[in-house]
């Protein structure tokens, strides 16, 4: 059986994965609420991770709801998704982690999606470009899944870069306190009384809540945010190609 598993809190992650294997069995969503799944993979599944990059690490909540996913020399494909600034070590991070649980890593991809926090970075990706060169790579992972043979060289470094301070949104006036934002933090960083408050030491930057919110109450601080943007507008500037790694 084809599991994929996938943490996609804006929903670009899963857009690509998507694209990448377009059947439906067997979701694994590591961004639910409160998610405590067990799932245990026998040597003839094959497993898909995604994940996104932030600030070039990847979701710390995602990686150990991971440990979750246990694997017999089960084979697996692994996919980084980030904004077009650069992946650094989620990928290698995300290599460590899966085989840590059992998995045989026959492939990598790293591939592009709008920025889940400056969403005019990359706006509209995946795009038809993306989709041709996501769906060029099927009958090659495919290929290397029948051979068993294990990737080498995953680009990032051992340790792994410190974690970004995230930016935490927040709610306007406008806030009808309708509780989807609740509902849906993978992170459960929101007061379900209090929606309007955020817990820092809990969220963990995945925007979600801004993505899903009825009426447009949540967001970033407009200072800090434009502050964020002149950081990394330059190396966003060129377009960044998805990459297959084997």
């Amino acid at each position: 059986m084809v599991y994929k598993a996938y943490f996609s809190p804006t929903g670009g992650t899963k857009k690509c994965l998507d694209i990448l294997v377009p059947d439906e069995e067997g979701n694994i969503d590591l961004a639910k609420k409160d998610y405590e799944e067990d799932h245990v993979l026998c040597k003839n599944d094959i497993l898909y991770v995604a994940l996104p990059a932030f600030g070039g690490r990847c979701p710390s909540l995602a990686i150990e709801r991971l440990k979750r996913i246990k694997g017999d020399g089960t084979k697996a494909v692994i996919i980084i998704v980030y904004g077009n600034r650069a992946y650094e070590d989620s990928l290698i991070e995300l290599y460590d982690s899966v085989k840590a649980q059992g998995f045989i890593i026959c492939a990598a991809v790293t591939a592009v999606a709008e920025h889940s926090m400056i969403r005019e970075i990359a706006e509209g990706r995946p795009d038809e470009r993306d989709k041709t060169e996501l769906e060029s790579f099927r009958g090659k992972i495919k290929k290397r899944l029948n051979e068993n043979k294990e990737v080498e060289n995953i680009p990032g470094k051992r340790p792994y870069k410190p974690l970004s301070k995230f930016l935490p949104p927040s709610t306007d006036s406008t806030c009808i306190r309708c509780g989807q934002c609740y509902l849906a933090c993978p992170a459960d960083a929101i007061d379900q009384m209090r929606p309007d408050i955020t817990d820092e030491n809990k969220c963990i930057g995945c925007a979600r809540c801004i993505s899903i919110c009825p009426i447009n109450a949540r967001g970033y601080d407009k200072d800090k945010l434009n502050g964020v943007k002149g950081r990394i507008a330059k190396q966003c500037e060129k377009r960044k190609d998805n990459e297959l790694l084997m």
